[in-house]
């Protein structure tokens, strides 16, 4: 289980960044997240939907341990991120696009180091490998250099590096990014698998498609708020609009 209680996180802001902010900012901080709150249970999928620079990687980084809140609270598995990072961290997996990944290593040494760092069981890890890569179809690419590889390809390293160590919370942010249609079929199913299973799992996204195939929860950022949060039925039932897109853009814009 995820609980996010009354999250915010300020930036302060250089010279170039308040000049990027337009004449009319006068402050000297920015607020990424301003006191939100949500709650995201085992056995269901979260969804958290919002424009570019809403908030939505800020808060999936706080709840990865990445960054730190400025005030408010968050617990993984009853384990607070700040007090307990350690604890929380061993399980949890979390994926970003801006994760890095050597360039000098294959896939397949790339994938054995976590698992190392994770202390998984030998036996454990090759059963993990051969799935994971089976999914995504990495066979092709496993004993190239990573550097030589492309965008779509680093993408499934990353995924695979994310949950080699099967975590009980799983943390997306724009999993699908840069993967053809079949490859992020396989991710949709790879997240009904994780919600059978009654892990917790919580994912951003642009694409409203992915949201009305995978959510069962819905919060709605814009600007560092939430605008909604409820379940994605509710969500459905309150719609003044036609399609989950229109809807969306209705509660953001009055907001």
């Amino acid at each position: 289980m995820i609980t996010v209680k009354e999250l915010t996180k300020t930036f302060k802001l250089s010279r170039q960044q308040k000049r990027e902010m337009g004449e009319g900012f006068k402050g000297s901080k920015i607020d990424a997240v301003k006191e939100i709150s949500f709650t995201c249970h085992p056995g269901r999928v979260f969804a958290l939907l919002g424009p570019n620079g809403a908030g939505k990687t800020t808060t999936l980084r706080m709840i990865a341990t990445m960054l730190k809140p400025t005030s408010g609270t968050i617990t993984i598995s009853g384990y607070d991120v700040i007090q307990q990072s350690r604890e929380v961290r061993r399980r949890i997996g979390f994926l970003t696009g801006d994760t890095g990944l050597y360039h000098r290593m294959t896939p397949n040494e790339f994938v054995k180091y976590f698992a190392d760092l994770h202390g998984m069981d030998k036996n454990m890890y090759k059963s993990r490998r051969e799935e994971l890569f089976n999914l995504l179809d990495m066979h092709d690419f496993a004993n190239r250099r990573i550097g030589k590889l492309s965008s779509g390809m680093r993408q499934k390293i990353s995924i695979v590096r994310t949950i080699i160590h099967d975590p009980e919370v799983i943390v997306f942010d724009e999993p699908t990014a840069g993967l053809d249609v079949v490859t992020s079929r396989n991710i949709i199913q790879l997240i009904r698998n994780y919600k059978e299973d009654g892990k917790t799992v919580i994912f951003s996204t642009h694409r409203m498609g992915e949201v009305s195939l995978l959510s069962d929860d819905l919060a709605i950022i814009h600007k560092g708020r939430l605008c909604f949060n409820d379940t994605y039925e509710n969500f459905i039932n309150q719609m003044q609009t036609r399609s989950v897109e229109d809807e969306f853009i209705r509660l953001v814009e009055r907001d």
